[in-house]
């Protein structure tokens, strides 16, 4: 390290300092006048060498009081470090004040200034301070610290000023004095209030990304289940959001807050679940979240409260990317319509829901058009993108467009003035001066003139940013040139007759911006969801337990805080989806074997299973023959019955069907919702018919008769044929003249009553096997 600084003491009077600088010009006039006769060889200049005023880094930690009035003492601490290759020996620290800034563009043009300039910065005061450093090694630090009274500042009159803290010294190669490092910063200087005071209104926002996932316990308090515990960091202490409740409680601002952030937190502290792989294990910060939502209560008591829309959707997302996907907007009304419910709810205070913050306050028509669909009629803008052509700032409300609306236009170099790294002590430092300058800049444009400007930071401030927004909100506390309002009263302010309404063309929408947007393939995923979650939700018996949480759940994809986190919104746009499609899967058909029917009619069972914890009802099961001709149901192609299952509970609904025709028939079984729309997944399996039917039993009995009647004919025949022989052989006999055998009648001749004939040589009548039972219908025996 370097060798200990030597503070020099305090200089003279004003007086005298003022008297001292009369005579150096008088004298030195003649003397300039006669070396500028003579040859002279100039001594190199930082100009010469465009790192020489950049050696040394000069850095400001601390600048106190920020905004000091007569009498105060200014002191400035910092650190310098020796960035160069040599050791700078004989080197000074000192303070260079001046000149008064006019307007605000000169502070912009400060602010953008790297190295010294001999042409703009000043010349260290005289008789001032000083910190003496022998030799500072390269790649060596140390502190230092200057402490100047207010008097002796050249303070001449109220308005804003350059203060510098430059390193003069030499190096090895270069031995002669000459400015090696400068930092610059601003003095707010407003001893006396102003007449008018510009009324600022600060918003304090309080938004977090999203971390609740669309699943819940299968409780009866469904609680809700985390996608991670990250949000308990936040609300630690010293937390991110721990500190914007701890610093805003004390400040004049107003309270912007995401209402899926409030629930999210009060989901928490009534017990939450966070998952830990497949399952979901106990969430273990419920006493963090009740902590912290009491002491947001108590916060803004007293204070006014904006409520975004549920999860803070991205309105230039959905009016560039989104709008044209079916349904898209409807998502902002309902977020809209459950901002202030959720507000009053978990803070017991009323909140306004009329204003639409698009991100980064950027709008054109379509951006507007879209922030107002949904009742708001108030839009926060930025002077970047709404742009006054005016010497001076006017007041941020007007009516935008065709008035209809009313832009609240954020001042766009106070906004944004706290984005940087504010870790360094020196960026806060810097910043926060920085601030001040810009607003008194601002009062002073029209000092006869009351205006109200809104300041809207960006929406996720980290913990050393809001310290440094506190920081400035606190250098304004002696409101000598502003004084505080609401961002509700910052709205209903006069506009200025001068200031732009006109709303920016979609041309001048930063690209940086555009880019970051959800892309279209976001909203046709939530479309997806919603589609499948409005067929889900209509088969339930409790469809809030379902319709709820899936729907703060699309909320939460449509959100502003994945703007440049495309992977990660994609990631629980999928999650979202596979939950409500495991959850609709829980409601199916049981897989089928296929079926053989042995009768003329017979029950096909179809089982339903319901693997949800409530019940479903107003669905119908749909059975489907593919070949009517061969089965039937209740004599038709198709039949429909009702289902209605209790949760964990299977019902097996019964087909009556009737077969034709043997032979296998594919069937399809199939959910359908009471309009008509088929749920879930087909079932397919087939019958086999094997039972012969009265068409086939009258086609065998048809041919059984005709078989009998060949069989009655062929019968017939043979019988009369026999007769035809018999009565031959018996002719033939006769003709060769055979004797009548003894005791036996001649031909003709009338027999006695009682005797039978008797002919042996007559053969025994062929009828084949005959059966005593009566004959069959239709059957006809010749005899």
């Amino acid at each position: 390290m370097a060798e200990a600084a030597e503070i020099q003491g305090t200089g003279p009077s004003p007086a005298r300092r003022w008297l001292r600088r009369t005579i150096t010009v008088a004298f030195g006039a003649p003397l300039l006048a006669g070396l500028l006769q003579a040859p002279v060889v100039a001594a190199p200049t930082a100009a010469e060498d465009g790192t020489g005023s950049r050696t040394v880094d000069v850095s400001l930690d601390t600048l106190a009081p920020s905004a000091p009035v007569a009498g105060d003492t200014v002191t400035v601490t910092g650190t310098v470090t020796n960035r160069g290759k040599k050791t700078v020996t004989d080197a000074t620290v000192n303070l260079r004040v001046g000149p008064r800034m006019t307007s605000r563009s000169e502070i912009d043009q400060v602010t953008g200034r790297t190295g010294f300039r001999s042409d703009s910065d000043p010349a260290p005061l005289e008789d001032a301070p000083t910190v003496k450093i022998p030799r500072l090694g390269a790649g060596l630090s140390t502190d230092f610290s200057l402490s100047v009274p207010v008097s002796e500042l050249g303070l001449d009159e109220e308005g804003v000023y350059q203060l510098g803290v430059s390193l003069t010294g030499q190096t090895s190669d270069r031995q002669y004095d000459r400015v090696l490092g400068i930092e610059r910063t601003f003095l707010p200087y407003q001893p006396e209030a102003t007449e008018k005071k510009t009324q600022v209104a600060y918003l304090w926002p309080l938004i977090a990304s999203a971390h609740v996932s669309a699943q819940t316990a299968t409780d009866d308090q469904q609680t809700p289940v985390f996608e991670d515990d990250d949000l308990a960091a936040e609300l630690s202490p010293g937390g991110r959001l721990d500190q914007l409740v701890s610093l805003g409680k004390n400040l004049p601002v107003t309270w912007v807050v995401d209402p899926d952030l409030l629930a999210s937190v009060d989901a928490m502290a009534n017990g939450y679940r966070v998952k830990d792989g497949d399952l979901a294990a106990p969430g273990r910060n419920q006493a963090l979240a009740e902590r912290w939502l009491d002491a947001l209560e108590k916060a803004v008591q007293g204070h006014k409260v904006v409520a975004l829309p549920f999860a803070d959707p991205d309105l230039a997302s959905l009016a560039h990317r989104g709008k044209d996907v079916p349904g898209s907007l409807g998502h902002l009304q309902s977020a809209t319509a459950l901002a202030g419910m959720t507000v009053e709810t978990v803070l017991h205070v009323q909140a306004s829901t009329d204003f639409a913050w698009p991100a980064d306050g950027a709008v054109d028509p379509s951006i507007a058009a879209v922030a107002t669909s949904a009742g708001a009629d108030k839009v926060i803008a930025r002077s970047d993108s709404v742009r006054d052509d005016l010497p001076y700032t006017p007041t941020a409300a007007r009516p935008l467009g065709n008035g209809s609306t009313t832009a609240v236009v954020s001042d766009a170099l106070l906004s944004t003035a706290f984005d940087g790294d504010m870790v360094r002590a020196e960026s806060s430092t810097l910043a926060v001066q920085e601030f001040l300058a810009q607003s008194l800049a601002i009062t002073l444009e029209q000092p006869e003139d009351q205006r109200s400007i809104v300041v809207a930071p960006q929406r996720m401030p980290s913990v050393a940013q809001a310290q440094a927004m506190a920081t400035a909100l606190e250098g304004l506390s002696g409101r000598r040139w502003t004084q505080p309002t609401d961002l509700l009263a910052a709205a209903a302010a006069k506009p200025d007759p001068d200031a732009s309404t006109t709303v920016p063309s979609g041309s001048r929408y930063p690209k940086e911006l555009r880019d970051r947007e959800l892309p279209v393939q976001a909203f046709r995923d939530m479309k997806t969801t919603r589609d499948e979650l409005d067929d889900f939700k209509v088969i339930l018996t409790q469809p809030e337990r379902v319709v709820t949480p899936f729907g703060n759940a699309i909320n939460r994809e449509m959100s502003t805080s994945w703007r440049g986190e495309a992977r990660a919104a994609a990631i629980y746009r999928n999650n979202v989806l596979d939950y409500l499609q495991t959850l609709t899967k829980g409601v199916q058909l049981v897989d089928k074997s296929d079926l053989t029917l042995s009768g003329r009619s017979a029950t096909i069972p179809v089982t339903v299973q319901n693997k949800l914890l409530q019940g479903v009802d107003n669905l119908h099961l749909r059975l489907t023959s593919a070949n009517k001709n061969r089965l039937e149901l209740n004599g038709d192609r198709y039949a429909e019955l009702p289902v209605k299952i209790g949760g964990g509970h299977s019902q097996s609904v019964k087909f009556t069907a009737s077969a034709n025709v043997n032979g296998q028939v594919p069937m399809t079984a199939q959910l359908y919702t009471e309009d008509g729309t088929p749920y879930g997944q087909p079932m397919d399996f087939t019958v086999r018919v094997s039972e012969i039917t009265p068409t086939v039993m009258l086609v065998i009995a048809g041919g059984v008769l005709l078989l009998v009647l060949a069989g009655v004919r062929m019968y017939s025949q043979r019988k009369r044929v026999a007769a035809r022989n018999a009565e031959a052989e018996a002719a033939e006999a006769a003709e060769h003249g055979t004797a009548s055998e003894p005791g036996r009648d001649e031909p003709g001749e009338e027999e006695s009553p009682g005797d039978e004939p008797v002919q042996p040589s007559d053969p025994t009548p062929d009828t084949g096997p005959e059966s005593g039972d009566p004959s069959g219908p239709g059957e006809k025996v010749d005899r």
